[in-house]
């Protein structure tokens, strides 16, 4: 176990080592929709890149799934099999709709599987970037 100060400098490591590792600009939260990001996290079990789309107003936030939804085969092709949730709660109680990809038996806390997780990041975000470059106007026309 790791006193919460050490967890917090393993994690500041992890992400400067990604960073460094595979250096490139991500989308991330330039969509240019807001409420609508790509995120990567990453805890002691697993690694996932996902797409939170977290509009308050629930119709839009329907409506931009159903869109992107529309477009499964596509995406599926992109990033592999992923899962998909309209109706996502968050520990914070506040309900988004979310789709990602994990990769299971990593920990941002064991140094040997960071370079696994760091591929996983960069090949999976690179597909969902890639999807959504391409089918941008597709999924902003709302």
């Amino acid at each position: 176990m790791f006193s919460k100060q050490e967890a917090q400098q393993l994690k500041k490591e992890f992400w400067t080592a990604f960073g460094k590792s595979f250096p490139r600009k991500w989308l991330l939260y330039d969509t240019k929709i807001k409420d609508m990001s790509f995120k990567f996290n990453a805890d002691n079990k697993k690694a996932e890149v996902s797409l939170d789309i977290e509009m308050k107003d629930e119709i839009f936030r329907n409506a931009y799934y159903e869109k992107i939804w529309s477009l499964e085969d596509i995406l599926k092709d992109c990033i592999g099999d992923f899962q998909k949730e309209e109706y996502f709660t968050l520990d914070n109680g506040k309900v988004i709709s979310k789709i990602w990809i994990e990769k299971q038996g990593v920990s941002v806390y064991n140094k040997n599987t960071w370079q696994e997780i760091f591929e996983f990041f960069w090949d999976k975000m690179d597909g969902f970037e890639r999807f959504y470059y391409e089918y941008e106007d597709f999924i902003k026309d709302v």
